[in-house]
């Protein structure tokens, strides 16, 4: 295999699999009749297109089943990872609840919306507890300190308070009972989400203050915003309202945590709540605006 066809098949995995196999060989064979001779690698042009329509592809086969489920479940789960995330820094004081959110996102990863509704509703209900003070089921009690890599980091929900916690907690259940109510198994999620998990934990899942915000802060911001634009993308590309939906849910506990400290709330936490508002806001329009366009 020379270099040329490695580098081609590497950017080809950008696509999903079945695409892949109906098409993989036949455009592979037209990308490589193309190429100049002696050429070692893709143009960064070519390579930025193949990637493209890689997401494009997965956007579209993605955008299957009913919209609301669908995208109910991606926003829970986003929100599962979240609380998650936030915990994994605390695991040396607060071991027996992390591993039971981490239980409970994974059976919302693999739609086992059975196995997920009672440990995220145990979990849910913990949470609260702590940033309550209470120590129900176990003697945790704030302020907890993480450890490890995390060491500098703020106390356990430092800046998040009951409300904006039970708000979190409380969504991943409603739409879980949501989920049951329908009676269908969501479809499991790629198993990538897991890896997220060590990057979301580094990047501010307690929600620092924004007002003086570290590097991690700030990276977060920016993947939210990616991520936010992805989704404006995608619905405008399948004219469909999932990940609005998803968007929405992701918007609701970011919501609550300015709510609870509004009269303290700086510029920069109410721009960056603004920020994410705008976008989920595009992406609920988004579909409309292509179908109106393609109607035309």
């Amino acid at each position: 295999m020379s270099p040329l066809e490695r580098h081609y098949r590497l950017l080809l995995r950008a696509y999903p699999s079945g695409y892949r196999s109906d098409h993989g060989d036949e455009l592979l064979d037209v990308l490589l009749d193309a190429a100049g001779p002696g050429r070692a690698r893709p143009p960064a042009r070519e390579a930025g297109a193949l990637l493209l329509g890689g997401m494009r592809a997965r956007l579209t086969e993605s955008a299957a089943g009913p919209a609301w489920a669908d995208g109910l479940h991606l926003g829970v789960l986003a929100l599962s990872l979240v609380n998650l995330a936030a915990l994994i820094p605390y695991t040396a004081e607060t071991g027996l609840w992390t591993a039971l959110a981490a239980l409970g996102f994974l059976a919302v990863l693999r739609g086992r919306v059975g196995l997920a509704l009672p440990v995220m509703m145990l979990t849910g209900s913990k949470a609260v507890a702590v940033t309550l003070g209470q120590p129900w089921l176990d003697r945790t009690l704030l302020p907890v300190f993480p450890g490890g890599p995390w060491a500098d980091g703020p106390a356990l929900y430092g800046n998040a308070g009951p409300v904006a916690t039970a708000t979190s907690g409380a969504l991943v259940v409603l739409g879980l009972l949501v989920l049951a109510a329908r009676g269908e198994r969501p479809r499991p999620r790629s198993w990538w989400w897991p890896a997220v998990l060590p990057v979301a934990a580094g990047l501010d899942p307690g929600w620092d203050d924004l007002a003086s915000p570290s590097a991690q802060t700030v990276v977060r911001v920016v993947l939210e915003a990616a991520l936010l634009v992805t989704a404006v993308y995608a619905g405008r590309l399948t004219r469909d309202g999932r990940w609005a939906i998803a968007a929405a849910v992701y918007l609701l506990p970011a919501t609550a945590v300015l709510g609870e400290h509004l009269s303290l709330a700086s510029r920069q936490e109410i721009a960056h709540w603004a920020l994410l508002a705008v976008l989920t806001a595009a992406s609920a329009v988004a579909p409309a605006t292509a179908r109106r366009r393609l109607v035309l």
